[in-house]
């Protein structure tokens, strides 16, 4: 394949990815269930859809990947499993806007694990952006203060670090952890499981969320974990920024939930940073490669 082709495979691969994630929130919202009985909807379908995909694969090719390669593959899972409870818990306890708002923050734990454990320095500019994303956090964080939204967006910031960290590893163990993040929804399950055989199942239109788990998260989860084998990482959280754009969108159009003026300048200032550094990041990519044909010439 040339590298045009690749590049525009792996755009569309995750576009698609990030399309298809934008939906996750409302489909939870639509299901109308309490927390334990979604997730473990959510979680069980997911599993299922996934360990089909991969039982698929792995009969008609050698190169399947493995579900979990290796220690670390096991504590990224363990990380996404994490980011399940604590997503799914932030959903009921704020809004829609500032959990999406906040999740975008995983870019600054992302570059601030990497400058400690990968001894991967940040730029000037990069450090800027990451200030700038943080006084947006505290702006939205301000704003619930008083409202009851406060536990919520802790739970969010909870699922920005994990799924940074889970990033982080699988970027250090080199290792293709496409299934990992499916296979991760073992420890909400299990929990979710737990508190459902006391409580019961409670869930007004389960479809949604079966749904959402069978379909949405293997297809968004698949193919945002693939675009980076064709496309750099600035493009990749570009489209990651769909869902933060469009999900408060669906909320809004659906159930009348309108962000609160904190949670929109906050969260104004976050993707203006990010967009702002992604593009300067594309830049000095292309500038990289262009000195390299120049010093190496075919």
């Amino acid at each position: 394949m040339s590298s045009h082709n690749a590049h525009t495979k792996g755009l569309l691969l995750t576009a698609l990815g990030g399309l298809t994630l934008t939906v996750d929130i409302p489909l939870i919202r639509l299901a109308d269930g309490s927390p334990w009985t979604i997730m473990l909807l959510r979680t069980g379908t997911t599993l299922i859809a996934a360990l089909v995909i991969w039982a698929v694969w792995r009969a008609s090719s050698r190169n399947a990947p493995q579900l979990i390669p290796g220690w670390s593959g096991l504590v990224v899972a363990l990380c996404y499993g994490l980011t399940g409870v604590t997503f799914v818990t932030a959903v009921y306890h704020t809004s829609t806007a500032d959990l999406v708002f906040i999740l975008a923050f995983n870019t600054v734990f992302a570059a601030l694990l990497s400058w400690l454990f990968l001894r991967e320095r940040p730029r000037l500019v990069t450090i800027v952006a990451m200030l700038v994303m943080i006084a947006g956090v505290l702006i939205i964080v301000g704003g619930s203060v008083g409202t009851g939204h406060l536990f919520g967006d802790f739970m969010a910031l909870c699922s920005a670090f994990f799924v940074a960290l889970a990033i982080t590893i699988s970027r250090a163990s080199r290792k293709d952890m496409g299934f990992t993040a499916l296979v991760g929804v073992v420890l909400p399950l299990a929990l979710a499981a737990f508190m459902v055989s006391g409580e019961g199942l409670h869930v007004t239109a389960p479809w949604w969320i079966i749904f959402n788990g069978a379909i949405i998260m293997p297809i968004s989860f698949f193919c945002l974990a693939n675009g980076p084998k064709y496309i750099s990482g600035p493009e990749v959280a570009m489209f990651y920024l769909l869902e933060t754009v469009l999900a408060p969108v669906w909320v809004w159009l659906i159930f009348a939930e309108t962000p609160s003026r904190n949670s929109l300048i906050g969260g104004t200032i976050l993707i203006v940073a990010l967009v702002a550094h992604s593009l300067w990041q594309l830049q000095e990519g292309r500038k990289r490669r262009a000195d390299l044909v120049v010093h190496h010439p075919a």
